[in-house]
């Protein structure tokens, strides 16, 4: 269930192009767009948990639900213009296939990275262009590949021999790209494990392909999710460049590079100017190579935020602690939930105050974790054992059972994991919110 505190109906978005140059330059967004942003999430958490009275409410009128702020991912598509001006986002659908964010960033003329069936009908039910999907998976089923053929999506990876036959098969006349491998060994998510063609082999799936009178088109890589190293773009742009001209030498003419994903808010300016400095060097403007890209925590990771209720709490004791007394605190979401990005990507969300005692404490002294004080650890509603949120942290006053916990930074792969074990349920509200004026139009807000 999806609640929004706007009337919406999603309109057919056909012309990329003229909606990409409707947008507004990057000086347009709105200075005061972040302070903004932190008032409405709060003004949005407060109003729900407020509305609430656990003596008498329904099951489930306490369940987990989302605040968005769509007024972030424009920002965060502003300054992806501003660093990367040359290379053209296909947002990666996997990462959080919220459908506001997705009209966003349609209407903002992004293109979508899509990995199954699922994710491809979503883009194209909003009357997206078939032209605007990359189908970027190396290992897609067969009948996925008849699909897409069908649905006009052209654009699609492959990384070894017996994807070329197969695609040979049921597709020929797709548009590929050579997914090659890279050294992902400074990511939080390594994915060369599993995907990319050694560059050893490269030549010889071209050789292949050009016998298969296939269409390879480009080169992609992704330097895995969370790259903290910014030259592995420049070295995984170096690895493309040779591929181009080997397939240069087999008689392709290669028109697109495909830079992947791995983008973080935190380290975008700094990956941003080594990849652009490599894109320079190797794929010049004059060289007529479209870039494109495949971001996808870099939109929406900070645009989420959770709220979850305290459902039960349990005292521990300690004699010979110093501090005899701590608690576990039980809330109602956790790892098999919309903490699903602790067990597979990585992530450890802070667990802050909302509401406690009949109080809302959103954004005071009161709501974060403190230096010292009462010490939680806070675990998932599951039967498991490993469904621990926080193994330890403190706050300045006690919370029980009925207490709101709030968790920024929750957008990616969070709902989009979450699994129904023991019977909880994964379908939980997103209330949004925009914090840029410029998303009214856009989305009709």
């Amino acid at each position: 269930m999806t609640t929004a505190i706007f009337d919406h109906h999603v309109d057919p978005i056909h012309q990329s192009q003229f909606l990409a140059k409707r947008l507004p330059a990057p000086s347009l967004a709105s200075p005061d767009g972040p302070a903004l942003a932190k008032q409405l999430i709060g003004n949005a958490l407060a109003r729900r948990v407020e509305a609430i009275d656990h003596e008498l409410c329904d099951p489930g009128d306490e369940d987990t639900f989302f605040v968005a702020d769509l007024g972030h991912v424009y920002r965060q598509h502003l300054r992806w213009k501003k660093n990367l001006p040359r290379v053209c986002p296909f947002y990666a659908v996997k990462c959080n296939p919220d459908p506001m964010v997705l009209r966003l960033l349609a209407a903002l003329g992004t293109g979508f990275d899509c990995a199954s069936k699922t994710e491809i009908d979503q883009v194209l039910a909003m009357g997206c262009s078939p032209d605007r999907i990359i189908y970027a998976q190396p290992c897609k089923t067969n009948s996925y590949v008849r699909y897409v053929k069908a649905a006009g999506v052209r654009q699609m990876t492959f990384d070894n021999t017996d994807e070329l036959y197969k695609i040979a098969k049921h597709f020929p006349d797709a548009e590929l790209y050579l997914r090659i491998i890279t050294d992902d060994t400074s990511s939080a998510c390594r994915l060369s494990m599993k995907f990319g063609a050694p560059m050893d082999t490269t030549d010889t799936l071209l050789a292949l392909a050009k016998e298969l009178r296939l269409n390879v088109v480009g080169v992609s890589f992704h330097v895995g999710s969370g790259s903290s190293d910014p030259m592995a773009y420049y070295h995984a742009v170096k690895d493309a460049h040779v591929v181009f001209q080997q397939a240069a030498n087999h008689g392709f003419h290669l028109r697109t590079l495909d830079v992947g994903g791995g983008f973080s808010g935190a380290t975008f300016e700094v990956n941003a100017a080594v990849l652009s400095a490599a894109l320079d060097e190797l794929f010049p403007a004059s060289s007529n190579v479209e870039i494109i890209a495949e971001p996808g925590r870099y939109y929406v990771a900070s645009a989420f935020t959770i709220a979850c209720n305290v459902i039960a709490r349990r005292t521990v004791e300690d004699p010979a602690a110093a501090a005899a007394t701590s608690y576990m605190i039980y809330i109602n979401d956790g790892v098999y939930g919309n903490f699903s990005n602790i067990m597979f990507d990585h992530q450890h969300p802070i667990a802050k105050v909302l509401r406690r005692n009949g109080e809302t404490v959103y954004d005071t002294a009161l709501a974060g974790p403190a230096v010292d004080g009462i010490e939680y650890s806070v675990w998932g509603p599951t039967c498991d054992g490993i469904d621990r949120i926080t193994e330890s942290t403190h706050f300045s006053h006690l919370v029980d059972v009925g207490d709101w916990l709030y968790f920024e930074e929750m957008g990616a792969y969070t709902k989009c994991s979450a699994t129904q074990f023991n019977g909880f349920s994964n379908a939980h509200d997103v209330i949004y919110v925009s914090s840029e004026p410029a998303v009214n139009a856009l989305v009709g807000m």
